[in-house]
């Protein structure tokens, strides 16, 4: 029996939002980096991205590399979170990439890497303004290339690479890519030679390239988020990109069953405070509507925002930790406990909801 609440993975459909990712990105000389991480590194996404043309797998956890690595899955993996120096003897033993921006770690990965007797590949992180991981001198980061180029025996660098609109929502426009080349070239014409990576960043950087507009020398894009949400990534919900109406939003799906269904008035009754995670909440009064709970709630998915109803007449009006509260009076369905409700879901949901140990994952 079948239990929930339950996550679905569609393959067929993750694998073909994938190819048409890739096909986006090759017409521009983009190859891409499968990213994991938003399915809590399931071994089998990493699979169908290689199957549909990734040429990485890439993930900000290690424990998710590690998995594919396990899974026998024979591709370069690279870590995209900044590694901490704790976990370099297993960076190491994993991955053949890193993203890096501190000296002193690049220093240290080259002992571990010497003791491994391996050769690791570092893409350095420029910080064009996103003010997150990255030289934001572009002479700090000309140094610090040609110090591992120079003195670093067991580290390679392999590239230059950047993040934008995860912190500081610097779209990544064609100025951006340029000033990226800009800083690549400065690093090429100071250690002598030309880097094999310039990284232009994650789903966000399919702007450009939808635009026509992506420069010739970004050569690798980091994306998971457009693969697994399609339409419902930010770039088609924010920024309005039909482009991303070809692939599929409902390749993750959550399923949740009814525990509850009663008639009830809209407007709580008696002295209000906080919600159970601290917030105060305007509630209007629409009188008494049919209601149902769920037994699923924000420790599992996060904001009711993320997850999206897939039966008419049914609207998200509000959850606690473990309970999601749905209003169904203009659902022409008869909804009765034990009944089952399907969502497609956003990114941040699929995130949570496929590291809570309390949701079952299936995969078809």
């Amino acid at each position: 029996m079948k239990k929930y609440p339950a996550l679905t993975v569609n393959h067929k459909l993750l694998k073909e939002n994938m190819e048409q990712v890739v096909s986006w990105c090759a017409e521009a000389g983009i190859d891409i980096a499968g990213v994991i991480k938003v399915t809590n590194g399931l071994a089998s996404v990493a699979d169908d991205y290689v199957q549909s043309g990734a040429k990485w797998i890439a993930s900000s956890r290690l424990e998710h590399l590690i998995r594919v690595k396990e899974a026998g899955i024979d591709i370069p993996k690279l870590m995209i979170r900044i590694p901490m120096i704790s976990e370099l003897d297993k960076l190491v033993e994993v991955c053949e990439y890193s993203l890096q921006s501190e000296l002193s770690t690049l220093k240290e990965l080259n002992k571990r890497a010497q003791s491994a007797d391996k050769i690791h590949k570092v893409i350095l992180m420029a910080d064009l303004g996103d003010l997150r991981e990255g030289f934001i001198d572009v002479e700090d980061l000309i140094s610090t290339a040609e110090y591992v180029e120079k003195e670093l025996d067991f580290v390679h660098l392999a590239g230059i690479g950047t993040n934008l609109g995860c912190y500081g929502s610097v779209i990544p426009t064609k100025e951006k890519m340029n000033q990226l080349i800009e800083y690549a070239e400065a690093v090429e014409q100071a250690i002598g030679r030309k880097l094999e990576i310039i990284s232009g960043g994650a789903t966000t950087s399919l702007i450009p390239i939808f635009d026509k507009e992506m420069p010739g020398r970004i050569n690798m894009l980091r994306i998971g988020s457009a693969v697994i949400t399609g339409a419902l990534e930010d770039i088609r919900t924010c920024y309005g990109r039909e482009e991303m109406d070809a692939l599929h939003d409902d390749s993750i799906t959550l399923e949740a069953e009814v525990v509850e269904v009663k008639v009830k008035p809209t407007h709580p009754i008696g002295k209000l405070g906080v919600d159970a995670f601290g917030q105060t909440r305007e509630y209007i009064d629409r009188g008494n509507r049919k209601r149902a709970i769920l037994a699923v709630g924000r420790a599992d998915y996060g904001d009711t925002g993320d997850i999206l109803p897939q039966i008419e007449g049914v609207e998200v009006i509000g959850a606690s930790g473990d309970h999601t509260i749905l209003d169904i009076e203009d659902c022409k369905e008869d909804i009765r406990p034990g009944d089952i409700v399907r969502f497609k879901l956003k990114y941040s949901a699929i995130l949570y909801l496929t590291g809570s140990e309390n949701v079952k994952i299936y995969e078809i």
